[in-house]
């Protein structure tokens, strides 16, 4: 497990572009056969990635979390952005097709990963915070989700949002996680923007093609950097920074959150002319 340590607003200003995408951007994950993990500092955050093929992979602890096992003082949201496959947490497996997410709750001691078929295999995106409490495990369907539509096709920005872990829906402890789609031709997200000093979030842009690049913007309102992504690459977003983004075609993101509470609309809302 790589250590990245997200430096701090002070800081920013005076960073070269491979000091920002060294602080802030997650790469070399969902590499077919491995489990991939990155800690981060902020929030004690883990982001990760499995990509099972002819044999299950198990998820075990590492040396830095000090932690019998992964979910010993953690919880787990979980994203299938590929192929068919299935989750097995302690004995129970759980099916999931692509989009269809899991919650794995604190004490869970064991979590493995499976692909239906090796040629399409599952890719399983994670996203783990500490936890305080425990929850039940909660497969969430994708299907199931009825999507809450915002913006629109003359802004470039229509896109379609599902929540999976938060408070109406998958039960955690602090992780709070959902899916944005955004529609053909539309290619902002999250403009106008906000910031919530409560909660960091983290963003995978992904269904990207490979020539393909999200413009993913940050910073402060009034000094604001941008970070260029490629598909299946993280941004790590702290409180005092927006996280807004445009492509150069339409994509999808999953979002995640943790922090100081699971109020989905608690943002502070900035203006797209007080940008600069």
């Amino acid at each position: 497990m790589r250590l990245i340590q997200v430096a701090d607003a002070a800081r920013y200003p005076r960073m070269t572009t491979e000091e920002l995408r060294a602080a802030y951007l997650v790469e070399r994950l969902f590499r077919p056969g491995q489990i991939d993990l990155a800690y981060v500092d902020l929030d004690r955050t883990v982001i990760g990635s499995a990509v099972p093929l002819h044999v299950p992979l198990t998820l075990e602890t590492d040396p830095d979390l000090r932690a019998d096992y992964f979910t010993e003082r953690r919880e787990l949201g979980i994203l299938n952005i590929g192929g068919l496959g299935s989750v097995t947490t302690d004995g129970t497996d759980y099916e999931l097709s692509t989009l269809d997410g899991l919650y794995v709750g604190r004490g869970v001691k064991h979590i493995s990963f499976q692909s239906r078929d090796s040629s399409k295999p599952a890719e399983f995106y994670l996203l783990s915070y500490p936890a305080h409490a425990s929850y039940p495990v909660s497969r969430i369907e994708a299907d199931s989700i009825e999507p809450s539509v915002l913006g629109s096709p003359e802004a470039a920005n229509h896109r379609r949002i599902r929540r999976y872990i938060h408070l109406e829906g998958a039960q955690s402890c602090q992780l709070v996680m959902g899916v944005t789609q955004l529609t053909t031709g539309s290619v902002w997200n999250t403009m106008p923007p906000h910031t919530h000093m409560r909660r960091s979030e983290v963003y995978l842009y992904f269904n990207l093609n490979p020539q393909d690049r999200v413009v993913h913007l940050m910073g402060p309102a009034q000094e604001t950097r941008h970070i260029v992504v490629a598909d299946k690459q993280v941004v790590v977003s702290p409180g005092w920074s927006i996280h807004a983004g445009v492509g150069t075609a339409s994509y999808t993101f999953c979002w995640g959150m943790g922090g100081e509470n699971q109020v989905y609309n608690d943002m502070d809302p900035l203006a797209i002319a007080d940008l600069l």
